[in-house]
């Protein structure tokens, strides 16, 4: 089976690192995936487009996957969050972050972790209705609706369920935000009635957050709104080694977009020095989105093998290898699984 995927490099070290993430998936697929280039942040900008060209949502809208390198946003000024934009635009309303340790020097503060992160991604203080009410005085107004609740908490119950994990933890800070936060919970407490087989645990996020850097075993799913989810899935891949060693998914009905989560970097950009494992451990995630889980399951094993060894890791994993180096190692050790 073949598969058309909208790809879109990004910016700053984004192009490096989805040349490798490209590399590793056409060998683990045998070619079947068929890359439609787009363009989206600075690089849509540079081309004087708007930064979410309306040609790059129709591809990701035709192909119903996409996966892209890190996007720029301007900070207090330019446009728009990009991501933020695609997620409202396609209406992907469940964040994905798998949290694992990995094996070798990737500088993480514990070992055991698997954590998985769910963030609803649609509203929440992320809705971007913001406005000056009189000079120097701004109201962000935070969004809460009972129907995106229920289906990010629907999503996160059912992922428990078929992915074999057995604990959630709701997050919330009820006690100050009695109504929109209120309103999440109580979302999260209708619907665990439906799965009597999980535990489910209602935590202030504050808790949450003191106990993951505490004891993070203690922890088996997250389930979060829009802005505490973005906090919290940065912390939780600070457990790991950071972010560049965690993938990302955008997922909702029927798109779908993977992501690095990290920055753009642009210190780097154009260096050849950029760790390219988040964007090809989310691509494993896009694998298994599509069903290729044989070839999910060995770009897995090669990036596990890869650390273990120590060699050939870029500078932020210890070692001295470019990106192209540390990948040209991955997909040699992909190769010699294949043959034997």
């Amino acid at each position: 089976m073949r598969y058309k995927v909208t790809l879109i490099p990004g910016d700053g070290i984004g192009p490096e690192v989805t040349a490798a993430m490209v590399r590793v998936a056409d060998l683990v697929t045998e070619g079947r995936i068929e890359w439609e280039p787009a363009i989206a942040g600075g690089a849509a900008a540079a081309h004087g487009l708007p930064p979410l060209p309306p040609a790059t949502l129709e591809s990701i809208r035709r192909n119903k996957i996409a996966i892209k390198g890190p996007l720029q946003t301007p900070i207090a000024g330019g446009w728009r969050s990009v991501n933020v934009a695609m997620r409202q635009a396609l209406d992907l309303y469940a964040c994905l972050r798998p949290v694992r340790s990995l094996p070798g020097p990737t500088r993480a503060k514990y070992s055991g972790v698997d954590l998985v992160v769910v963030r609803e991604n649609t509203e929440g203080l992320y809705s971007g209705r913001e406005h000056e009410v009189v000079d120097g005085v701004v109201e962000a107004l935070k969004i809460v609706t009972r129907a995106a609740s229920e289906r990010i908490m629907r999503f996160a119950f059912e992922y428990a369920r078929h992915n074999g994990r057995k604990r959630l933890c709701i997050l919330h800070k009820a006690s100050v935000m009695r109504l929109s936060d209120g309103l999440f919970l109580e979302c999260g407490r209708r619907i665990a009635e439906d799965y009597p087989f999980l535990e489910v645990e209602y935590s202030a996020i504050d808790r949450v957050f003191l106990q993951l850097v505490l004891d993070p075993s203690r922890y088996d799913m997250l389930v979060s709104g829009n802005l505490d989810g973005d906090l919290l899935s940065d912390l939780c891949a600070g457990l790991v080694g950071g972010l560049g060693v965690v993938p990302g998914a955008n997922l909702g009905d029927p798109c779908a977009v993977f992501e690095a989560v990290h920055g753009t970097a642009p210190e780097l950009a154009g260096k050849n020095v950029a760790n390219p494992i988040a964007l090809i451990l989310s691509a494993e995630l896009m694998l298994r989105h599509i069903g290729e889980v044989a070839g999910a399951d060995r770009l897995r094993r090669g990036v596990e093998g890869l650390l273990a060894s120590g060699r050939s890791l870029t500078r932020d994993l210890g070692g001295t290898a470019t990106t192209t180096e540390m990948t040209d190692a991955l997909l040699r050790r992909l190769e010699r699984e294949e043959a034997a």
